[in-house]
């Protein structure tokens, strides 16, 4: 009876725990405390490595081409190189003050080393501006296993549902009127796409644990009452 339980035991943590690590799933997104309508800032790319044998090798971000940057760098990180790749645009654009005939388009990290393994994130920063008049810029990225496989973050949220692969999307502080914004602190207020998912995620995995552990509870006293 006794040996019942035990497995009894280990099958229910072993699925709780199971169900806690497909919850816990996460997306690239991005995130600002300086980002403004029409100012400058720093936008983050949190990218978290969702295989569980291949490494998180290259990410490619691409600007959106309809509200170009005047103004682009990139963070630079040991065992990394990055490049910025510049397109011609359709048109002579107007960005604040200042009338683009290209634009960054692309910036790409690639890595010189091991990259991101299994279950761990790392993160990689633009800075640059102005940003658009618009409550929220959406940026397209497209993350590379050292397997080979590519998975694109380019889906854009319609309705309530969020994507499988949601475009990483940032939410833009309201100007004051002198190129900075009245930013927000990320860790209390939802900045990015995916943030509401991890929250979710999180509710989702510590249901399953409680699950778990409620029916060990229930299994126990049976196993008591036939002792």
């Amino acid at each position: 009876m006794k040996r019942t339980t035990a497995r009894l035991c280990a099958a229910l943590i072993t699925i709780a725990l199971v169900g806690v690590a497909g919850a816990a799933s996460a997306h690239v997104s991005v995130s600002s405390t300086d980002a403004s309508q029409g100012g400058f800032g720093k936008a983050v790319f949190r990218v978290p490595t969702e295989s569980d044998t291949a490494s998180t090798t290259k990410l490619v971000v691409t600007l959106p081409e309809k509200t170009p940057f005047a103004f682009v760098t990139a963070q630079s990180k040991p065992g990394w190189t990055v490049t910025l790749q510049k397109a011609k645009l359709a048109a002579p654009t107007k960005v604040g003050d200042f009338e683009l005939t290209e634009a960054v388009r692309t910036i790409t990290w690639t890595s010189t080393g091991a990259g991101i393994a299994p279950s761990q994130f790392d993160e990689f920063a633009l800075s640059g501006g102005p940003f658009p008049d618009d409550e929220s810029i959406s940026f397209t990225a497209a993350q590379t296993y050292s397997d080979g496989s590519v998975v694109n973050w380019d889906e854009v949220q319609k309705g309530d549902k969020e994507p499988e692969h949601p475009a990483p999307t940032l939410i833009l502080a309201a100007s004051t009127g002198d190129g900075h914004g009245t930013s927000k602190d990320p860790d209390a207020e939802a900045s990015s796409t995916g943030d509401d998912g991890d929250t979710t995620a999180t509710w989702l995995g510590g249901s399953a644990l409680a699950v778990a552990l409620g029916a060990l509870v229930v299994a126990l006293r049976q196993n008591r009452r036939r002792a």
